[in-house]
């Protein structure tokens, strides 16, 4: 398995005395689309829509030509300027912020567990051992890239990280291997270490 060096430098500190590295890597750097954008894209294009409709509003820009704006509107303008900004996150900030986050996420498996750092702000760090992980959810595309999830995945409006909803890059609880090369050999080498330790109980 493929050893990749500044993964495994950052995975290094994290290291238990007789563990060893078996695979590291990093996120793909591609946009890649997974089942729940299905959902999110939609709800994102409607809310930003309709958040850009009301701010234009209570500006003015669909009154009729010579209506003058009043200052009583300008509460309305304030309260809607949030919406529109989150609105504009959800629809393509996410993305950028998502490209900038795994630029500093590492992943490894190592004998007896799978790590996450992530070195964003300030460092996070979660890791689980591999003969407790209940499932292993395996999300792949033809190309070879995709997603291991070791618990059930959160509905996509729980996706809150941070203030930020959809921040899915950001590590949180069990580890989540996001986006990988290779996926399918990463999933057989974990399902292989699980069956063993399972084996040696």
């Amino acid at each position: 398995m493929q050893i990749d060096q500044a993964a495994y430098e950052a995975i290094q500190p994290e290291l238990l005395n007789g563990e060893s590295v078996l695979w590291a890597g990093c996120p793909s750097l591609s946009v890649i689309f997974h089942k729940e954008d299905f959902l999110a894209i939609p709800f994102s294009l409607l809310w930003g829509g309709f958040a850009i409709f009301w701010e234009g509003a209570v500006s003015g820009f669909w009154a009729s030509t010579g209506k003058r704006h009043t200052a009583s509107q300008i509460p309305f303008q304030l309260w809607g300027i949030p919406f529109v900004l989150m609105g504009q996150y959800m629809i393509w900030g996410r993305f950028f912020f998502d490209a900038w986050n795994k630029h500093r996420t590492f992943y490894a498996v190592t004998n007896r567990r799978i790590l996450v750092v992530q070195n964003i702000r300030r460092r996070r760090f979660a890791s689980t051992y591999i003969d407790t992980l209940p499932t292993i959810d395996k999300e792949s595309r033809s190309d070879g890239i995709g997603t291991l999830r070791f618990n059930e995945q959160p509905p996509v409006f729980g996706q809150r990280r941070n203030g930020m909803p959809w921040n899915s890059m950001i590590v949180n609880g069990v580890p989540v291997f996001r986006d990988i090369d290779r996926v399918d050999d990463v999933h057989n080498l974990i399902a292989g270490l699980r069956e063993q330790a399972w084996r040696n109980r």
